[in-house]
């Protein structure tokens, strides 16, 4: 018979376990712990921050094929991450921002309704299945931003992504960008010709997706209501200028400054005549706000990089060498960790400057272009006179250092000006958002776009990408300042570390005896050509014996290299087994098995400290 007191018991454990989900539900909502080791779960301070000001409803919409990923799980599971986190992001807008999920059938109006706002369907297999999985966002006046498609690989940068689009739609009005350019940009007057030259690529693409007031470089004040600033190749800029710069700065405009050691396209001289331009002013700073930051720029040399030296070729007909001052960032050199630089392959630059912080510099500093450790500096002038760059590569006496190229600067500043020289609405510090570039030829065309002519019309054609590096910078920076604080995140999938590292160490003793093999094979071959050779005929299909001899032993040792390849493969196979079972083990036994010791001798104190305990009837 059971005892009341043990059914009483059970049903006020099951209250208890109902009203606290009630309390999870209700009192409870919203509130959570996030454990995960990068925060995943978690609205950066920046992005909560944008969400708390806006001032209209916007909706997110995330369209996402169920039926078409039903055999793809990765896929799924990130659509689930991205759901949770847009969701977390409206949970944080006081109801300004809307979310929901919509599966795009095929031959639906939601199918139509997703490609109409800008979404792109990819096919998935051979059939003609295709996958929608991207977010609309719209607001209350007709605006509308898409990510055409979300690939997890990217899933660093989903907040990022989210949040630029949300304070996109909160600020409808197109932001305004000053452009000062000591170099013609804009095109101008062909020295050679005579004519007018197109307008640089670079320039045309600023134009098209910003509002972009032009400033002369030789005035003393700066446009009203600017909401970012482009310097290119600040030469000669008059006092009041730079003050105005300094002020803006510090008043919270954004800054793109491309300043150079030796600018190969400055007005008045010709890179492919060494001795054309002699009092051009190829070199450009901004020394005294730099001073003011903490930051140097060195004037007189060139960033030489023999590990990402680029192939030119010098004269027509000749053959492309390389040129250790034209540099190629790729790979770890470009930071994989900033939105600007993360999603691009090549940055190509020419006879590029480098920036370091002085000690006790009050900006942040942030690298953003760097070289390899391949590298050195050498006299911007030894450029000039320059007509083969192997006697270049052979003067260059690597350092070991990496040169910043390119930086972003954060951080509270003084400013370049005294008392004395700053009027009453100058502020003495601020708040500094900028990116400096140490290069500007990788403005120019001929390193980073061709041009063709079809049917009237110019086309470019990118082989790298110095044009999403100008634009991503100045997109960047007419973020929300609430944005720019916005860093690439960890992601939800996470890999096996010590897995991926016996791989690798697999892998190396694999590469070791493969090496080994073809050596061998290598010499077991030329052995058999010197027998050939010393026999001095030519009847291949006669073998001496002692040709006989060495193709027995080169088939021996073949076979005895093989089996050593699948024992690597197969030890390999057995300690990742190990692995698994051992994280099986504490998975599934050890973890529940402490759950429940744990419950037993809560348990067992428990009746211990009761008093009076008798065996139940």
């Amino acid at each position: 018979m059971r005892n009341p007191v043990h059914i009483a018991i059970l049903v006020s454990l099951a209250l208890v376990f109902l009203a606290l989900n009630l309390i999870n539900s209700n009192l409870l909502k919203g509130m959570r712990v996030d454990l995960t080791e990068d925060r995943l779960y978690t609205l950066s301070e920046g992005t909560t921050n944008l969400l708390g000001r806006l001032d209209e409803p916007i909706r997110l919409t995330l369209y996402f094929s169920e039926g078409t990923s039903r055999d793809l799980p990765m896929i799924r599971s990130y659509a689930n991450r991205v759901e949770e986190l847009m969701r977390e992001m409206a949970d944080r807008s006081d109801g300004m921002l809307q979310v929901r999920r919509v599966d795009p059938r095929p031959f639906s109006e939601e199918e139509d309704e997703a490609e109409r706002l800008g979404l792109q369907p990819i096919p998935i297999g051979s059939g003609e299945d295709t996958l929608i999985f991207g977010v609309a966002g719209t607001n209350a006046v007709d605006g509308l931003e898409a990510i055409p498609f979300l690939q997890p690989d990217k899933e660093a940068f989903l907040e990022y992504e989210l949040a630029r689009m949300v304070q996109i739609l909160n600020q409808p009005d197109p932001p305004r960008v000053g452009l000062l350019s000591g170099l013609p940009l804009s095109g101008g007057i062909n020295p050679a010709t005579g004519g007018p030259d197109e307008p640089w690529a670079i320039h045309d693409q600023i134009d098209q997706l910003f509002d972009v007031e032009e400033i002369e470089a030789t005035g003393e004040t700066l446009p009203e209501d600017l909401d970012a600033l482009v310097l290119v190749h600040p030469a000669g800029l008059s006092e009041d200028l730079i003050r105005e710069i300094d002020r803006f700065a510090l008043e919270g405009g954004r800054l793109l400054v491309f300043v150079d050691p030796h600018a190969e396209a400055a007005p008045g001289g010709n890179p492919m005549d060494p001795g054309a331009g002699a009092d051009v002013m190829r070199e450009s700073s901004l020394e005294q706000l730099f001073q003011a930051w903490g930051i140097d720029f060195e004037l007189g040399y060139v960033v030489a990089d023999l590990e990402q030296a680029l192939q030119i070729t010098m004269q027509q007909g000749q053959q492309p060498v390389l040129h250790p001052a034209i540099i190629g960032v790729t790979g770890e050199n470009l930071n994989q960790q900033d939105v600007v630089t993360a999603e691009l392959s090549t940055v190509n630059l020419s006879s590029a400057g480098h920036f370091s912080l002085i000690s006790d510099a009050p900006a942040g500093f942030e690298p953003l272009l760097k070289s390899s450790l391949n590298s050195a500096l050498v006299p911007a002038q030894r450029l000039e006179m320059l007509e083969d760059p192997g006697q270049l590569i052979a003067e260059v006496d690597p350092t070991g250092v990496q040169y910043v190229m390119a930086a972003r600067l954060t951080g509270t500043v003084p400013s370049a000006f005294s008392g004395e020289d700053r009027d009453n609405a100058h502020p003495a510090e601020g708040e500094l958002n900028a990116i400096l570039v140490g290069d500007t030829d990788l403005l120019s065309d001929p390193y980073w776009v061709q041009r063709q002519n079809l049917f009237g019309q110019s086309l470019l054609n990118p082989f790298a990408g110095n044009g999403d590096f100008v634009v991503n910078a100045i997109d960047n920076l007419l973020g929300d300042a609430a944005l720019i604080q916005v860093r690439s995140r960890g992601i939800a999938q996470r890999p096996f570390d010590r897995v991926e590292r016996l791989r690798r160490e697999a892998e190396r003793d694999l590469r070791s005896t493969q090496d080994r093999l073809e050596a061998e094979l290598q010499e077991t071959e030329q052995r058999l050509g010197q027998l050939q050779q010393a026999r001095g005929d030519t009847d291949l299909a006669v073998l001496t014996a002692e040709q006989e001899a060495e193709i027995d032993r080169f088939l021996e040792q073949r076979l005895e290299i093989r089996q050593q390849l699948r024992q690597v493969q197969r030890e390999l196979d057995q300690e990742i087994e190990a692995l698994g079972t051992r994280l099986k083990v504490i998975n599934i036994g050890l973890v529940p098995a402490l759950v429940i010791l744990f419950a037993l001798g809560l348990a067992l104190y428990r009746r211990r400290k009761r008093p009076g305990t008798g065996a139940a009837t």
